[in-house]
């Protein structure tokens, strides 16, 4: 639920709030969603961390009304050895952890300047025989302001329930009162686990585009976000565009964050037309110090 969607816009740094003019505004701002002008399906994938993977579909249908989109995503960590306080040197079993989310999002223009979205999230998290589940909801607006080329976005991420791990691995068997004689052994009881929040992110971005001779535009972007389980921090994004056919990008990310290994994004993207189909490939390389270097590939299908 942190980690962002679409290579455009990591390699801008994660600066995407104020620009979410594509399948990837399901994930930083919904509220840019009805500035699609065709149906979309955006496919990603992305080597995260270590052998952490997320793979995301999303989808926007245009209707007059609105716009209409879905998503799955599913973060998966490989298998690991089981251990126990009686075989910390592994069991010989593997167990696997991850978390899959499923989202559907709606968003209009209430004016030719503003438009509002909003999405809603159910979440689960899985390691090994345990689960927890949640409710999300997200919220976007994006306004274009009078200045032309500028615009404004802003949106809240994750606002929901509190989540709980629990299932059969929490149950374990012990004895009421191992002093008394008579004390009756292999009862049943719970390990108590806490409650934990939903990351809740807050974000306000502006964006710029100007238009260069010999057909080329630059795009720079910058957000400011507020999480609640972190210090503030900004993102930071450029975009050199040739012909609407050709992307090089670069950005960093969460500036002023405390300790975070994330910084430098370099990416990259070609748009190819068949018939009146648009297919944009884009990639990204992001640097995460100490954790290793991340690589994002996204396809994303317009018609």
């Amino acid at each position: 639920m942190k980690i962002g969607i679409g290579a455009r816009a990591l390699a801008l740094g994660g600066a995407y709030s104020a620009i979410a003019d594509d399948a990837s505004a399901l994930y930083w701002n919904p509220g840019g969603l009805s500035r699609i002008r065709k149906n979309q399906i955006l496919l990603d994938h992305y080597d995260w961390i270590l052998d952490v993977d997320l793979d995301f579909i999303g989808a926007i249908i245009t209707t007059p009304y609105g716009n209409i989109g879905a998503a799955l995503s599913y973060l998966h960590m490989g298998e690991m050895e089981v251990t126990t306080t009686h075989s910390p040197d592994g069991t010989g079993e593997k167990f696997g952890a991850g978390s899959i989310m499923a989202q559907l999002s709606f968003a209009r223009n209430l004016t030719d300047r503003f438009s509002i979205g909003g999405s809603t999230k159910l979440i689960q998290e899985n390691i090994y025989n345990s689960r927890a589940t949640g409710i999300a909801i997200d919220l976007g607006t994006l306004y274009y302001t009078q200045l032309p080329g500028l615009t404004m976005g802003m949106s809240i991420s994750n606002y929901g329930t509190k989540m709980q791990m629990s299932g059969r691995d929490m149950i374990l068997q012990t004895e009421v009162d191992p002093s008394l004689e008579s004390d009756p052994i292999n009862i049943n009881a719970n390990y108590a686990t806490d409650r934990f929040d939903l990351p809740l992110i807050f974000r306000f971005g502006l964006a710029y585009k100007k238009a260069l001779p010999n057909n080329l535009s630059l795009l720079v972007a910058a957000d400011a976000l507020h999480p609640n389980d972190n210090t503030e921090n900004i993102n930071f994004g450029t975009e050199l565009v040739f012909k609407d056919f050709v992307y090089l990008r670069s950005g960093w990310e969460h500036l002023f964050q405390r300790d975070s290994e994330a910084g430098l994004t370099l990416g990259g993207g070609v748009k190819l037309t068949i018939g009146k189909t648009y297919y944009t490939i884009d990639y990204t390389y992001a640097q995460m110090g100490l954790l290793g270097d991340q690589k994002k590939l996204t396809l994303m299908i317009s018609f």
